[in-house]
């Protein structure tokens, strides 16, 4: 196919798979550098130090979830040993009934039902129950508000800790009556939000986030960091992936370890990274992912989405490929990200398809298929759904195995965009001489003086 008058686009032919050069004329490492660079393999989760990274519930839930995903006995025993321990450090009975049921007995008896154990954590429940509502009657008798607002804090506390997240949500929702201070305003977000993520109601993340975010005299930096998170997790939810990057991209290296309760800096780091790669340009991704020096210090967290971000931008879609289908199967044990990983990967393969072939004026599509790691006929499928989608201006030449781009007449272009300003101009003038024959003939003043 002949390029465009004056154009100098280059054939598939002029430029090896994979490129040597980015599509932003950027340079690319050397083959045999790409060749010592490691590939993380495909190695089973390490779920010891994977459950390190959290505390409290959402430590347990990601456990259970990778016992009911994990198609490995060996992880799915491991996991629920883990979970059994952790659940045996607090006092949510029902979910320790589960995860026994769910052990059924393979883990030997120390994991059996220890019908003691939990006889004495309701029992002592009922006894801490009982005292709270004295105190909480006590504090409404004598109308102090900070103490009727801890005594509801306490209750949504009592309530969070024995899994009641619909009673834990009303207490710490009820606080909201009794706050004097910013701060307290800021708790009682924080609190509501914690219980919704564990009930997967991101509307209600998503309101007090907006909620925290109406005080910010009281918004230091982890909490802002804290409230990027949540509201994060609740576009991801969504499916607005662009905006989930945005929020993710904008957490600042004062979280740290301090919301363990609900994320770790590496999901930041990952949710962030495969959403942008997922969503974003490539001025975008440049600009706010890979010149970002904030989120720069979460990818240090996880060397592999790092990698994969750069390749993609630097157009080394084999390698970038690989370390997606590398870190798949860790990705779908991930409680929030499990519904989203084959979208998410889609749209990424979609977008490296789409952005492989920009340059070109004709594309061989055999070397194509080279590069993607994929067969000849496979590629002619998905570039086919690309173009019918109109995201690919192209066609094939099925018989020769030819990707043949479409431009633009850029000529006719040209012109229409002329004749456009033209038109434009001529409006603008012509509004301006009926200004000004109003205001020589002092229309508006007489008009006013009629009335």
């Amino acid at each position: 196919m002949d390029g465009i008058e004056g154009a100098s686009n280059p054939t598939m032919e002029e430029m090896q798979a994979n490129g040597t050069e980015g599509v932003d004329g950027l340079p690319l490492t050397s083959t045999s550098t790409r060749k010592n660079r490691p590939i993380v393999s495909g190695e089973p989760l390490d779920i010891e130090a994977y459950a390190g990274l959290y505390t409290g519930r959402t430590k347990i839930k990601r456990l259970m979830f990778i016992a009911n995903h994990c198609d490995n006995p060996g992880m799915q025993l491991e996991a629920l040993r883990m979970a059994y321990d952790e659940i045996k450090k607090g006092e949510n009975t029902h979910l320790y009934r589960e995860v026994v049921q769910k052990i059924d007995g393979r883990l030997g008896p120390n994991y059996a039902m220890d019908a003691a154990w939990g006889s004495t954590i309701e029992r002592k429940a009922e006894q801490r129950k009982e005292k709270l509502e004295s105190e909480l009657n006590a504090y409404r008798t004598n109308l102090i508000k900070e103490s009727i607002r801890m005594g509801y804090n306490d209750f949504g506390d009592f309530y969070y800790a024995h899994g009641a997240l619909g009673d834990a949500f009303k207490s710490y929702v009820r606080t909201r009556d009794y706050c004097t201070t910013s701060k307290h305003i800021i708790q009682m977000c924080l609190n509501a939000i914690l219980v919704s993520i564990e009930m997967v109601q991101f509307s209600n993340v998503t309101s007090y986030v907006s909620k925290a975010e109406q005080t910010p005299e009281a918004l230091d930096p982890p909490i802002v960091a804290k409230l990027c998170c949540a509201a994060g997790l609740a576009h991801l939810e969504a499916k607005k992936y662009k905006l989930a990057a945005r929020k993710f991209l904008e957490v600042g290296p004062e979280l740290g370890n301090s919301y363990s309760e609900v994320i770790a800096p590496q999901d930041v780091a990952t949710y962030g990274g495969l959403c942008a790669l997922a969503s974003f340009d490539r001025t975008e991704l440049k600009n706010k992912v890979i010149d970002n020096i904030n989120f720069r210090d979460f990818l240090e967290l996880v060397p592999e989405v790092r990698e994969l971000i750069n390749d993609f931008y630097s157009s080394h879609y084999a390698s970038c490929l690989e370390y997606l289908g590398n870190l798949k199967s860790n990705l779908m044990l991930d409680i929030h990200l499990y519904d989203h990983v084959e979208t998410l990967y889609d749209q990424i393969r979609n977008k490296a398809l789409i952005q492989y072939t920009l340059p070109f004026v004709s594309v061989d599509m055999r070397m194509m298929a080279d590069a993607f790691k994929t067969s000849v006929v496979g590629l002619e499928k998905e570039l086919e759904a690309l173009i019918t989608d109109n995201q690919i201006q192209a066609r094939i030449d099925s018989h020769n195995k030819i990707l043949y781009a479409r431009h633009a007449d850029q000529r006719n272009a040209t012109f229409q965009r002329v004749l456009q300003t033209g038109n434009e101009f001529d409006q603008e003038v012509r509004a301006m001489l009926l200004r000004s024959s109003l205001l020589k003939y002092d229309y508006n003043l007489r008009a006013s003086r009629k009335h």
